[in-house]
């Protein structure tokens, strides 16, 4: 059966993207591979064993343009008031807490973030299927 490793994402700066990352969701360096043409770096916590994977291309003059296509990485945590509190105090942006229930039972709740390069973060609160 296949196991899903990591995720990749092209950022425009890697300081700022793995000093975002490491605030955010503790990701960590785990690995750096450094080519003549690009960077790949490889985060994650201990808390999991899947990696999200930048991909910095070092001839990059601009940020990249995300398109139109919705897509998005997702945590969950323990206490999302208290993260999302935490967010705001680290001047990250946190958009609003939701509470997402369109037949009236409450499927989940959330909040989103975007990183450096506009990428979003869902940040869902730990329980039933999201834990």
């Amino acid at each position: 059966m296949a196991k899903a490793i990591h995720s990749m994402i092209r950022v425009f700066d890697e300081a700022r993207s793995v000093d975002f990352y490491d605030r955010a969701f503790g990701l960590k360096v785990a690995d750096r591979l450094d080519f003549p043409d690009f960077t790949l770096v490889y985060l994650s916590n201990a808390d999991s064993g899947f990696e999200l994977e930048l991909t910095i291309n070092k001839d990059r003059k601009a940020p990249y343009d995300l398109g139109d296509g919705y897509g998005h990485f997702a945590v969950s945590v323990d206490d999302l008031d208290a993260e999302h509190a935490r967010f705001e105090a680290e001047g990250l942006a946190p958009r609003k807490l939701v509470d997402f229930a369109p037949a009236g039972t409450r499927v989940a709740r959330f909040f989103f973030v975007a990183d450096p390069d506009g990428y979003q973060i869902e940040v869902l609160e730990r329980g039933g299927r999201f834990s």
